[in-house]
């Protein structure tokens, strides 16, 4: 009888244990850009529609999110709080953690399941080549875990290097916006105020570039050997939806 009371009590106290043990989280990277730095001030804030909508269907799926840029701290975003992205707003805490954000120093990689980065032209700027940011994608990556991109995101990843010195994007399909979109846009001044053209780029880093040239569906959600990308800003839910059907058990 003792035997098995020991027996339950051992039970009963690995299991809480596990209960108690929370579970592995998603991080959002975001920029803190406010514009391009040229004397028209083009908008470079984050894009709230291909933010909001995947911190939504995180949190609705029970996942604890963080919020990490450059400098940590407030992030800014474009866009009017409309249909889903307001209702995140009032109700999930959405801006609360994107008020706060996280410097890179402050993220453990090993803590995340996922790692997600969404548009605005900011990324490109300030998160395209911070090292710090890419050693922490890189780790989640490189121990199984997803990374989702949507718009100007795919900006963010395409300088990305894994261990072995490969680009994180090398040999896969990354869906991100056409040279030619940017080149016939105002936004960025036809192109002229960005660092680069993120076709150029995915490509150059030996990625097969997707875009609305190569994909027939315009709500597209592409998904290769652990990245999901869109370039469709309608899409950015449908990117988080598939890093939780895609995340490895």
């Amino acid at each position: 009888m003792k035997f098995l009371t020991r027996i339950l009590i051992i039970a009963l106290f690995f299991s809480s244990h596990a209960i108690a043990e929370p579970a592995k989280k998603v991080l959002i990277v975001a920029s803190n850009m406010l514009d391009m730095g040229d004397p028209e001030k083009h908008d470079a804030r984050n894009n709230l529609w291909e933010f909001a909508p995947p911190y939504h269907t995180f949190f609705s799926h029970g996942y604890d999110i963080d919020f990490v840029s450059p400098k940590g701290g407030k992030v800014e975003f474009m866009m009017q709080p409309l249909g889903i992205s307001s209702y995140t707003i009032k109700y999930e805490g959405f801006l609360d953690k994107a008020n706060r954000s996280f410097s890179p120093e402050q993220i453990n990689p090993d803590d995340y399941w996922g790692v997600y980065i969404g548009g605005g032209y900011g990324v490109m700027f300030d998160v395209a080549d911070n090292k710090k940011i890419h050693a922490i994608i890189r780790r989640i990556y490189e121990s199984g875990g997803m990374v989702g991109v949507g718009g100007h995101g795919a900006g963010a990843i395409a300088n990305v290097t894994l261990s072995d010195g490969d680009f994180l994007v090398k040999g896969k399909k990354v869906a991100g916006f056409p040279n030619s979109t940017e080149k016939s846009k105002p936004w960025a001044k036809q192109g002229t105020l960005l660092p680069f053209f993120i076709e150029t780029q995915l490509n150059k880093n030996g990625a097969l570039a997707q875009n609305k040239q190569t994909l027939k569906d315009k709500h597209a959600v592409i998904t290769d050997k652990r990245i999901v990308s869109t370039m469709f800003l309608p899409s950015a839910a449908l990117v988080a939806k598939e890093m939780i059907l895609s995340k490895p058990q």
